[in-house]
């Protein structure tokens, strides 16, 4: 049976991973965080939901996400045109923090997903695709659609009374993107790209033999 060797991100209890069927994970034996995953679905699944969650971006970062009437005089903005009011209304800070988080980090996590999946249909992929890995997580944690959403939401109730309020195809967007997001981290197996990285000599990671693993799988 082929292992990997891994310490648990949690307890830092090395322990050897075994290779996973598809629906299958492994956890920690000594705490039970999740080590790895084998997700099930086709091998291009995550790459169609991340080009359908890139063309969702566009248009979330294009069309308006609401339309504000009062008094029979019309608003309309994006995610961008709001960072940029609250640049101009002297919330340099807010704005700056509202445009990475709802446009730069979620705009780079699908920019460098969508270059690791192509890179991964290359046999064996290229050298930068670790590095590329690291930085796709930073973005991702950094990204926060949902945050900028309840903010939304909650800004809608206390200006409901006071203002019609439109959604416009921009906030339908947003919404989609909230879902598609999860669901490219869930089905976008990792580790499996990570084996198939070439090491610096050249040469691809060789599977380490076991008789039994350390880490529990289910």
């Amino acid at each position: 049976m082929a292992l990997t060797t891994v310490a648990c991100p949690d307890c830092d209890l090395l322990q050897q991973v075994p290779s996973l069927g598809p629906g299958t994970r492994a956890n920690c034996a000594r705490c039970g965080h999740l080590l790895a995953r084998h997700p099930a679905g086709p091998n291009s699944l995550p790459l169609a939901l991340t080009l359908a969650a890139a063309i969702l971006f566009v248009l979330a970062n294009v069309l308006p996400l609401m339309d504000l009437s009062v008094v029979g005089r019309t608003s309309s903005t994006t995610i961008a045109g709001g960072a940029w009011v609250m640049w101009n209304e002297g919330e340099p800070i807010t704005g700056v923090i509202v445009a990475f988080c709802a446009v730069l980090a979620p705009g780079g996590y699908l920019l460098f997903m969508l270059t690791l999946l192509l890179a991964a249909r290359r046999r064996p992929p290229p050298q930068w695709v670790g590095e590329m890995l690291r930085w796709a997580n930073e973005f991702q944690l950094w990204s926060m659609l949902e945050v900028m959403m309840l903010g939304i939401l909650v800004a809608l109730v206390k200006i409901a009374e006071l203002a019609t309020v439109i959604p416009g195809i921009g906030m339908f967007a947003v919404f989609a993107l909230m879902l598609l997001i999860p669901a490219i981290m869930v089905t976008f197996d990792s580790r499996d790209l990570w084996r198939r990285v070439v090491w610096a000599d050249g040469e691809i990671p060789p599977p380490i033999e076991a008789d039994a693993p350390a880490g529990a799988a289910r």
